[in-house]
């Protein structure tokens, strides 16, 4: 599992906007558990608890618990709608899984060894594309981050999704495996980051 996210949620009896509504100004949070045989569920957790989840960084589109009266089951957060002037979350919905399921998730793209990249020491610039990867992946088994080694590349560089390697059991989800993830841009001027002789 990503995270030890738990998400202590209660049922929720009054469903429809007023029920919504109530459920907010006891600073709750209403949401809908969705999948599987046993339909959709109306549920409803403490917002400061939501909150704290969704700053942790890896809330989204990560395989988290929820509890209910002592039973806990794995989910993965779907979608969160914010309040356009407060920002806080003012609803949620939950997907259940198993450690097994393959899901398609958004993985972030960093990318490390800048002090090692010839391009970038001659001036040349990370320009980034994708900032993050669509894949398929184990619930129990996604990655926190696709890490791209920037070691040894010169200016003009040009990294693909295909020349990524990704971990055991996990695939691209992207059908075109050919795109650009980043280059090694040269500066204005010249794209090989060679001094300029002195007038």
């Amino acid at each position: 599992m990503a995270s030890e996210i738990v998400l202590s949620v209660e049922r929720r009896e009054r469903t429809g906007s007023g029920g919504a509504r109530a459920v907010r100004n006891a600073e709750r949070v209403p949401g809908i558990l969705y999948g599987g045989s046993l339909g959709p569920v109306p549920i409803e957790m403490e917002r400061k608890a939501l909150v704290k989840a969704i700053k942790s960084g890896k809330f989204l589109s990560h395989m988290v618990t929820l509890e209910h009266q002592g039973d806990r089951q794995p989910v993965i957060p779907r979608a969160i709608q914010f309040h356009p002037v407060s920002d806080l979350p003012i609803h949620f919905d939950l997907y259940r899984v198993d450690e097994t399921s393959i899901i398609d998730v958004d993985v972030p793209v960093h990318f490390k060894n800048q002090d090692l990249c010839p391009g970038l020491k001659k001036g040349g610039s990370l320009t980034v594309v994708e900032h993050t990867l669509k894949l398929k992946a184990p619930a129990g088994a996604i990655p926190e981050e696709i890490v791209i080694d920037l070691e040894g590349l010169e200016v003009g560089a040009v990294i693909h999704v295909s020349s990524v390697t990704l971990p055991p059991g996990v695939e691209f989800a992207m059908k075109d495996v050919d795109a650009t993830i980043a280059t090694i841009a040269g500066r204005k001027g010249g794209d090989d980051g060679a001094e300029t002789p002195a007038a």
